[in-house]
């Protein structure tokens, strides 16, 4: 089995687990780390709004508070709760996730799937999906 349906299939597993009483908008995914982990996470809502976490960040942040930095993909579903797999559209991460995945990732060769099934899925780099890109990069001497 290849990356993407692997990834995929754990992004909607992932999704079951939202925490999503104001949107009632589920999303979910699975972060490949380089050597092959894998992360999850889901979309937590609060009640101020502000301190809502997207399921890319919550993935990600698991991630990096375990010691891993380096990631090559990453899999998104989302989709409104009660939908089975394949009722919903392809979910496209926010402006935020996209930035803190230039944080951590190489934006020619990380990739982005965004799924609306397990087969039905559209693949991007991050460049792709944020050029002109503010990384690291742009604050060293």
């Amino acid at each position: 089995m290849n990356n993407q349906k692997i990834l995929i299939e754990k992004a909607f597993e992932a999704q079951q687990f939202c925490y999503t009483p104001y949107s009632n908008f589920n999303v979910g995914a699975a972060l490949l780390c380089s050597d092959g982990t894998i992360y999850t996470g889901c979309n937590i809502e609060n009640a101020a709004f502000t301190p809502t976490n997207c399921a890319e960040r919550t993935a990600f942040f698991k991630a990096v508070s375990e010691g891993h930095k380096d990631f090559a993909a990453i899999a998104i579903v989302g989709n409104k709760a009660g939908l089975e797999v394949g009722q919903g559209d392809y979910c496209a991460p926010c402006a935020v996730c996209r930035q803190v995945m230039a944080e951590f990732c190489d934006l020619k060769t990380f990739k982005i799937y965004m799924a609306k099934d397990y087969d039905d899925y559209l693949e991007y780099t991050l460049e792709e999906l944020l050029p002109h890109a503010f990384t690291p990069k742009d604050l060293e001497d």
